[in-house]
């Protein structure tokens, strides 16, 4: 009896090895397989990666073609242009920027006229709080209330 007992046991010992082998196979397969679906994905996402960088390249290499050429047909279109039609462009540009340095100044003094009020306001308003609740407490202080 106890030989039968030892046997079963020694059964059981076995299907549980049998067990924890195959439950150990398939987390190794399952492993396997996410390993490759993520590498999977990162190719794909690796590739979409690379061909945006070579078109964004592309288009740098484009983009510095396009203003070399500008360079080059403004060069050009300043050699052409008569000396005093460019003095006069140029003297307008100088007048607007003078305005509008101006007109930044005058806003800025503005400005601060305008914090110089509201902070005046602010002040006022609290004094005139504190002036409030002292004649509040004096008022209740005479009435003999509470």
């Amino acid at each position: 009896m106890e030989s039968q007992k030892t046997e079963l046991e020694s059964s059981e010992e076995k299907s549980v090895t049998v067990d924890q082998n195959e439950n150990a196979k398939n987390r190794l397969q399952s492993t396997e397989a996410l390993a490759k679906a993520l590498s999977s994905t990162l190719t794909t996402v690796i590739k979409d990666f690379d061909s945006k960088a070579q078109q964004t390249f592309a288009s740098q290499d484009h983009l510095s073609q396009s203003l070399d050429r500008l360079t080059r047909e403004l060069d050009k279109l300043l050699d052409d242009a008569p000396f005093l039609f460019i003095m006069q462009h140029a003297a307008k540009i100088s007048a607007v920027r003078k305005r509008v340095s101006s007109l930044n100044s005058v806003l800025k003094s503005v400005q601060r006229r305008l914090d110089n009020i509201d902070r005046m306001l602010f002040v006022g308003v609290r004094i005139q709080h504190q002036q409030q609740q002292q004649h509040d407490k004096t008022a209740t202080g005479h009435s003999g209330l509470p």
